[in-house]
């Protein structure tokens, strides 16, 4: 995980096992429930093929629907179905001239997650996630000029299915759920190892509020 998403992960993680603390415990709760959440992600790569490129935090959106299956008490399975953005930015330098490059991915994704709710305002959330490439979009940009290529989900430089890992946790108050999770692909995308096409996992830091209906 790069420092910027590590600090912003743990302020995250923080602030909402502190409100956890202060809120007054409801007791645990065995019911099945029904839910939407939104919000920001902040994504970028890890870089599998010992390169030195330079990759950089990327904002996006994420949005969802769940549903939680209380199995014993204090314990669940919470099923999925999310859109993330993900992908990454890099700077540099071309022909003297600064340059933007950004790599905009977005999936659709299926997190079939554990939660062990200490309390009802408090939960741990982990399991694997399903990622499905749905359009891919590369843009670069100069004082001087500027493409964007949207790139044909034929191309076997993109793994189309890819299956990662989640990790997070759950504050609630009243019906509304705030979450802070990290999620790594455990597979690479099928790039040659060039700056136009490294190969990499996803990781993202997502934040979102869920009210559960």
């Amino acid at each position: 995980m790069t420092n910027s998403i590590r600090k912003v992960a743990v302020l995250a993680i923080g602030l909402i096992t502190c409100g956890s603390i202060s809120a007054s415990a409801q007791g645990k709760t065995n019911k099945l429930s029904f839910g939407v959440r939104g919000g920001l992600n902040l994504a970028n790569i890890i870089k599998s093929d010992g390169s030195d490129y330079a990759s950089e935090m990327k904002p996006g959106f994420n949005a969802a629907v769940f549903l939680e299956l209380p199995i014993a008490n204090g314990f669940s399975v919470q099923p999925e179905l999310q859109y993330s953005q993900k992908g990454y930015k890099s700077t540099g330098s071309f022909l003297g001239s600064p340059y933007d490059y950004t790599a905009a991915t977005d999936y659709i994704e299926v997190p079939l997650l554990a939660k062990i709710s200490p309390s009802s305002n408090f939960a741990i959330v982990i399991g694997p996630q399903f990622s499905f490439l749905t359009s891919t979009k590369y843009t670069f940009k100069t004082s001087n000029t500027g493409y964007e290529e949207v790139v044909n989900n034929d191309n076997n430089n993109l793994r189309k299915n890819t299956l990662g890992g989640v990790a997070g946790i759950e504050a609630g108050a009243g019906n509304f759920v705030f979450s802070a999770r990290y999620s790594l692909d455990f597979q690479t995308n099928n790039g040659d190892g060039t700056s136009s096409t490294p190969k990499y996992k996803n990781q993202v830091v997502g934040l979102s509020v869920g009210f559960r209906l």
